[in-house]
């Protein structure tokens, strides 16, 4: 096991992740939250209640333990990379609405070029060291660790919170056999911002957060158009969509946070492609399987393949 308790290495690899096009770094230490079963706890409630919907793979059991999923880790180097822009839908209620995160280039390919870089530089700077990173593609509760390494706090509707960027935000994480030690404030867990406020509860149409911090996927908007594969949406869902077709901002919309610090980035790659920002209900209803390959390339919006996005678009229409 390797240990460095040099604090102007912890400054380097964040200097290092700055370098790189990151906003935000925090680094925190596995074995200083071994006794904290909360996250664990609160999982498998969610889980034992269904409302994973049917995204089966939120019960892989390497969720709830880092050292599943890389035995060796010591550390995390937790990032947030903020996708904000300043535009805005047309007014209208022939426009279909996306969500922000699908307006440009597919978050997983800019994360991950960044992310490949952060660990290739970091098994460069001893013998032994060893890094893996993840951008929203492993069983890792990337919230979790982004709280507990000071990145920001995870809010009422699940999102996470930056004081910078509010929770426009993509998050990732390299794990490394390191055993980092900082005593930066900033690397210390992040307390709750959120007070009495209940916006994003109240602003949901279709009740998905059932309590604060919980969200029932079965009731939520942006679930049901990113990753139910039915031919048809619930009855349950489908009158409440107002025009989202893929995803849903509307909790992130109403956030006080967000309202006062969302700021543009600086990410080229997450500058909108225009037609993700205002296109009809009429053309994606009717959109071919040819007009969807040419229109949607390195899109995140990929996941929704051509037929769910015009059964998204008709049920607006119909609604």
């Amino acid at each position: 096991m390797h240990k460095i308790e040099l604090h102007d290495f912890t400054h380097q690899i964040k200097q290092k992740a700055l370098e790189l096009g990151f906003h935000k770094v925090g680094i925190v230490r596995v074995e200083d939250f071994d006794d904290d079963l909360a996250a664990s706890v609160a999982l498998r409630s969610w889980l034992d209640q269904g409302y994973q919907a049917d995204m089966a793979w939120m019960a892989n059991p390497k969720r709830e333990e880092i050292r599943r999923v890389m035995p060796e880790v010591r550390s995390l180097i937790c990032v947030a990379l903020n996708y904000y822009t300043s535009d805005s839908r047309p007014e209208g209620n022939e426009y279909a609405k996306i969500s922000r995160y699908g307006w440009g280039r597919d978050y997983h390919r800019v994360l991950q070029k960044k992310l490949k870089a952060l660990s290739a530089w970091l098994e460069t700077q001893g013998e032994g060291i060893q890094a893996r990173f993840y951008a929203d593609t492993g069983p890792v509760q990337d919230k979790v660790w982004a709280q507990r390494a000071g990145i920001g706090w995870i809010a009422k509707n699940g999102n996470v919170i930056t004081r910078d960027y509010g929770s426009w935000v993509f998050l990732g994480e390299v794990l490394t056999n390191l055993e980092l030690v900082s005593e930066s404030p900033q690397d210390r867990p992040h307390t709750q911002h959120c007070g009495t406020c209940t916006r994003c509860i109240e602003a949901c149409p279709t009740g998905a957060i059932t309590q604060p911090f919980v969200v029932d996927a079965n009731r939520c908007i942006a679930y049901h158009t990113i990753e139910n594969r039915s031919e048809t949406l619930p009855a349950a869902i489908a009158p409440h969509l107002n025009n989202w077709v893929a995803g849903c901002d509307i909790c992130q919309d109403v956030c006080p946070w967000n309202q006062r610090f969302a700021q543009d980035t600086d990410v080229a790659d997450f500058q909108p492609y225009p037609w993700n920002v205002n296109p009809t209900l009429e053309e994606l209803a009717e959109i071919s399987d040819e007009e969807y390959e040419q229109r949607f390339p390195a899109s995140a919006l990929r996941r929704i393949k051509p037929a769910m996005l015009r059964r998204n678009a008709k049920a607006s229409l119909e609604s």
